[in-house]
């Protein structure tokens, strides 16, 4: 390959790397910006919650969740839970039945529903349905295999009664069995909800997760809820939150609370991974927020361009090694940016493997960005495209 060419791709991959350790620094900066917050100055709270919780094919899972709802360090007339069985084929809606507790209610999504209407957004039905029969000023969303601590509800209203934010974005954390693939997730998923707090600090682009998500019911129904965005299957989360954002700019909060985190159970499998991780990619540029989609595509570049000098290196080497010093440059950039976010979630051993997942991780970046805008995915047993 003629040295002129190659002169030029080292430049161009010189650029790269240089961006990307910039924005990992913005990142850790960011993070370090974002205050931490803790519910003790709450005494006497008056906000009414309800935490709607959709759930399909979840008997494994339902009770848990659900108990550790009810057991939340918040004042019992004050909370109420609603599940929103979709057409489970278990004993998911007999579960929550069975709770003999009266803040517990059951939905069952089939009977909302006429039989010729052409649903695709099953999880935005349900949780509108749920939202429109609850009592709660405040909204908390949470997924069926989640289960948190007993300060969870006490920090999310903390801040929402001292601050008023319309969106509440709060931590999630993936558990681990110690495997290579939920050890991989677990790391990912930390990083992506590290830089959701430090992108919100810093106004480059805002995230959220439907796990561990509260929204004034008020707001909600001001901008029309999902209308408008129910066509598309998944982005309950984010879809919902950038509604809100156009209407209420400096509304969205995030809240940086231990006791807040939402804890829930990674993919079984690599394909359950892949599968979850398209169908997170599938929203992205769904939505106006020119300043995460531009983030997003210069990360996906930089990836790509790890393919794109592993087939230049069967013609040149010295392209293998290029590619081998930006992968020693990237994993020291994110782990820079990882050490404090990994204190936070407690899961500083984890970052010993890290190096040795590189190769994973840059391959699953470039597989799910490119099935998430072209290609379909199965989820809770249905094919979404």
């Amino acid at each position: 390959m003629p040295e002129g060419r190659m002169m030029v791709i080292l430049i161009i991959s010189i650029l790269l790397t240089a961006g990307y350790v910039t924005l990992m620094l913005l990142y850790r900066r960011g993070w370090a910006m974002q205050p931490s917050f803790t519910s003790g100055g709450l005494l006497e709270p008056q906000t009414k919650v309800s935490i709607i919780i959709p759930a399909r094919n979840e008997e494994h899972n339902i009770a848990t969740c659900v108990r550790s709802a009810l057991q939340q360090n918040y004042p019992p007339h004050l909370l109420e839970v609603i599940v929103v069985d979709d057409h489970s084929t278990d004993n998911t809606a007999a579960i929550v039945d069975a709770f003999s507790d009266v803040r517990v209610k059951c939905i069952r999504l089939a009977e909302h529903i006429v039989q010729d209407d052409k649903i695709v957004a099953f999880k935005k039905l349900g949780l509108s349905i749920g939202i429109a029969q609850s009592k709660g000023e405040l909204i908390v969303t949470t997924d069926a295999d989640c289960f948190a601590g007993p300060d969870w509800i006490k920090n999310i209203v903390t801040l929402y009664e001292q601050q008023h934010p319309v969106m509440i974005v709060a931590p999630v954390d993936f558990t681990a069995d110690g495997s290579l693939v939920q050890t991989f997730q677990s790391i990912d998923f930390m990083s992506m909800q590290g830089i959701t707090a430090a992108a919100h600090k810093l106004n480059m682009g805002n995230m959220s997760n439907g796990a561990n998500l509260a929204f004034s019911k008020e707001a909600y129904l001001h901008v029309d809820g999902y209308k408008g965005i129910d066509h598309l299957a998944s982005g309950d989360d984010y879809l919902l939150m950038m509604k809100l954002k156009q209407k209420f700019p400096t509304g969205i909060a995030y809240l940086k609370s231990q006791g807040a985190i939402v804890h829930t159970a990674p993919q079984p499998d690599w394909a359950g991974f892949l599968q979850q991780r398209i169908r997170w990619a599938s929203k992205s540029g769904k939505y106006d927020d020119k300043t995460l989609t531009s983030v997003l595509l210069m990360v996906y570049i930089f990836n790509f361009s790890f393919l794109v000098l592993l087939i230049a290196g069967f013609a040149n080497s010295r392209y293998w090694l290029l590619a081998a010093a930006m992968v020693l440059v990237k994993t020291a950039a994110e782990l820079v940016y990882l050490f404090p976010v990994a204190r936070f979630f407690n899961k500083q051993r984890q970052l010993r493997y890290y190096l040795f997942l590189q190769s994973l991780h840059i391959l699953y970046i470039i597989a799910a960005g490119f099935l998430g805008f072209f290609g379909v995915y199965r989820w809770k047993g249905r094919k979404v495209k």
